[in-house]
């Protein structure tokens, strides 16, 4: 506007604006004097003040305060009494900061999601339970999987006949013992199930240690890796219709699993085990697929009509809910956006081993028929 100011003393206020882009009405708007606002006269049908208190002490009062203003007007008429419209009332709320919910409401705190980061195993696991069909119809065992996220290694399972938080204890505390857990190196994360949320399983956590997360409510994708194992034992072709007994189940597993750890190739991992990451193989086993394909390549470049090939890369970062880069600032048109730092998952405190574990060998399956019984 300055710029226009000056450039019309010699060129005129047309020319300027339209040699500046600026609209000549904003000008002329600027160049005039301001005025103060004239007050809204008072009208003649409007209440007096003392009427206006006493409408709002009426809506304020223990009595009426839960109400709307349409139901206390109604309520007041059958008693013969008339203050105002319901708008007015309304207005006067308004005027006094109290046009909200009046009623006492149910204030449910704000679920962030998860962001949880593995950059290594035994960083941050997940665990769920699922149901697997009994013998006859409405009869269930409950299969419990921890997964670590980072290399797909169940590295415990448990069938029992019902859900239960004594189990979960059991299973986190031998599963913990067997992959020599230290105090505040993992994160155990879950969805909001009664055995995930249960407090002996809480204060085994603190016990041992173990950051515990959990999944926002009715939210089905915060616990990816949990539901995709599942789905990867449901569709196997060997999983049955029903089980005939819950020893049935326990044999499954064990085949199921041996196989998942040791022989499964997971397409997130490179088309490698999930043992081989977990037990940190990996680079070896890469480096080796690298010497046959550099073989293969000196044989026959010629087949290779994008050089030479490499195999698939490795792991390094595996997310639960990786945070959204969201710009912060931009200077001009075409000028870099800057984006926040990526985000660590936080640590809680580290707290008191538990001094009573059991360990389970490491080279088994975790669970067999004998520590399931105990379990019970």
């Amino acid at each position: 506007m300055t710029a226009v100011e000056t450039a019309s003393a010699t060129m005129g206020t047309a020319a300027a604006c339209d040699a500046l882009g600026v609209s000549r009405a904003a000008v002329y708007r600027r160049r005039q004097p301001t005025r103060p606002p004239t007050p809204r006269p008072t009208p003649p049908r409007a209440l007096v003040p003392l009427e206006r208190q006493i409408v709002l002490a009426t809506l304020d009062s223990e009595r009426f305060l839960d109400r709307a203003p349409a139901q206390v007007h109604a309520t007041l008429l059958d008693e013969g009494t008339y203050l105002c419209s319901p708008r007015t009332m309304y207005r006067l709320l308004d005027a006094a900061g109290e046009v909200k919910e009046r009623r006492d409401q149910v204030r449910r705190p704000h679920y962030a999601a998860p962001e949880l980061l593995a950059s290594r195993p035994n960083e941050v696991w997940s665990w769920d339970i699922t149901k697997l069909l009994g013998p006859v119809k409405w009869t269930y065992f409950y299969l419990y999987v921890i997964l670590d996220i980072f290399s797909r290694y169940v590295v415990g399972w448990m069938i029992a006949p019902h859900e239960s938080a004594a189990l979960a204890e059991r299973l986190i505390a031998e599963t913990c013992a067997k992959q020599g857990i230290e105090p505040g190196h993992l994160t155990l994360h879950a969805d909001r199930g009664g055995p995930m949320r249960s407090k002996p399983v809480a204060l085994l956590l603190a016990d041992l240690g173990v950051v515990k997360t959990h999944s926002r409510p009715y939210v089905s994708n915060d616990n990816p890796f949990s539901e995709a194992q599942f789905r990867t034992l449901k569709y196997c072709p060997q999983f049955p219709e029903r089980f005939g007994s819950i020893e049935d189940g326990r044999a499954f597993g064990q085949a199921f699993f041996r196989w998942y750890n040791l022989e499964h190739r997971h397409s997130g991992l490179g088309f490698l085990t999930p043992a081989v990451v977990h037990f940190g193989r990996a680079a070896a086993v890469r480096a080796q697929r690298d010497r046959v394909l550099a073989t293969a390549y000196a044989v026959h470049p010629e087949r290779f009509v994008n050089g030479r090939p490499h195999p698939a890369d490795l792991p390094t970062a595996v997310w639960i809910n990786p945070p959204v880069k969201k710009p912060t600032a931009q200077d001009a048109a075409g000028a870099a956006i800057a984006m926040p730092d990526d985000l660590q998952p936080s640590r809680i405190l580290e707290a008191p081993r538990r001094s009573t574990t059991l360990v389970i060998d490491g080279g088994a399956p975790f669970i067999n028929s004998t520590s399931v019984s105990q379990c019970h």
